[in-house]
């Protein structure tokens, strides 16, 4: 049955203030449909021509007059009530602190801020917050390397002393090998960086060999002294510890920091201590290897060199390499090595 079309009278008031949304041109769609069928009932329009004109069913231009003449104007806006803000409890943070640390029960291994919010039926905003305030970041996590050497403290108060307060006169270096580098060519060719796009590199790739390099960090310059080697034998090691020997005036004191491998105390080095009295090794306690400052050096290596770079055989890679080294030689500083407390017992 369709609706009979009923004046509906307005007041000067009220048809100004629905004129005025009609044209207001930031008002939301919603509104102005309204406002249109408020207006177009005053004028006698039937039902038909207003669902018609406005796109709109009889059964809401049959609403929103209901709603009209029960509240008025203020009655077309719509109001969502939403849902009551959470408060943040005690109760509720140590609860969300306390869930944090417990397994999920999907097999999980972390939380996340939704799946936290909906195990406890809270907001993920309120779940991050909590979170922010208690320093929590279940999507991290930081691997360590205990050291089990049972003289760690000496060995590493040792290093740290060189490093602090090294002899006067002596030359102080740290020594080490990255082993197995490799020589890797690309398949395809590489695409060169542009605006919006990567330096881009196919996947496959040639191998043309390994090689080792041995890298000896002067802690006074920043200097660099480095040797390729085919193999990291405790041969390649002695040749090259004369090779720092003979970079330092005679009779100078030398210091060297190294870590624990094999090669490094094998009969052939002790006999070349023995040879060279002005040379003395400091071991690294095991799993220590950050006390050894050349590691920094490496990683910057990596970086620059080896990781992205293409070479066309082992020579090439050897050539790159050292001239890297040669070059770093014009800009090399020491590492700023800091420990905020000398005199504390130093703890594994």
């Amino acid at each position: 049955m369709p609706f009979k079309a009923v004046r509906l009278k307005l007041t000067k008031k009220q048809r100004s203030q629905l004129a005025a949304i009609t044209r207001k041109r930031t008002a939301p769609a919603a509104e102005v449909t309204r406002a249109k069928i408020i207006l177009g009932l005053e004028e006698m329009k039937p039902y038909r021509t207003l669902s018609d004109d406005l796109g709109i069913s009889s059964a809401t231009i049959a609403l929103w007059r209901n709603r009209f003449e029960e509240y008025g104007v203020t009655g077309l806006v719509s109001i969502h009530p939403g849902k009551a803000p959470t408060k943040l409890t005690a109760a509720t943070r140590a609860k969300v602190l306390a869930k944090t640390q417990q397994a999920p029960p999907d097999g999980s291994t972390h939380w996340s801020c939704r799946k936290m919010a909906e195990a406890l039926n809270l907001s993920k905003t309120l779940v991050h917050r909590i979170w922010q305030e208690s320093d929590l970041k279940p999507h991290r996590l930081d691997r360590y390397m205990a050291s089990n050497d049972p003289d760690f403290e000496k060995k590493a108060a040792d290093i740290i002393g060189l490093y602090l307060n090294p002899p006067q006169h002596a030359a102080v270096f740290c020594v080490d090998e990255k082993s197995a580098i490799q020589a890797l060519d690309r398949k395809d060719p590489c695409l060169p960086l542009s605006p919006g796009r990567a330096e881009r590199h196919g996947f496959e790739y040639f191998r043309h060999g390994t090689l080792s390099l041995f890298a000896a960090l002067d802690i006074r310059t920043g200097q660099i002294i480095g040797k390729t080697a085919a193999r990291h034998s405790s041969a390649e090691f002695v040749g090259f510890l004369q090779q720092v020997i003979d970079s330092c005036p005679a009779n100078q004191e030398i210091h060297v920091i190294v870590d624990n491998l094999s090669a490094h105390k094998t009969a052939l080095v002790h006999d070349f201590l023995a040879k060279h009295s002005r040379l003395q090794l400091h071991y690294t306690p095991t799993y220590s290897s950050w006390l050894n400052q050349v590691e920094i050096w490496f990683s910057k290596i990596e970086r620059d060199v080896i990781a992205r770079g293409v070479f066309t055989s082992v020579e090439d890679l050897t050539r790159k390499i050292m001239r890297y080294i040669r070059l770093y030689a014009k800009r090399a500083q020491p590492i700023r090595w800091k420990y905020a407390n000398p005199t504390k017992r130093i703890r594994a």
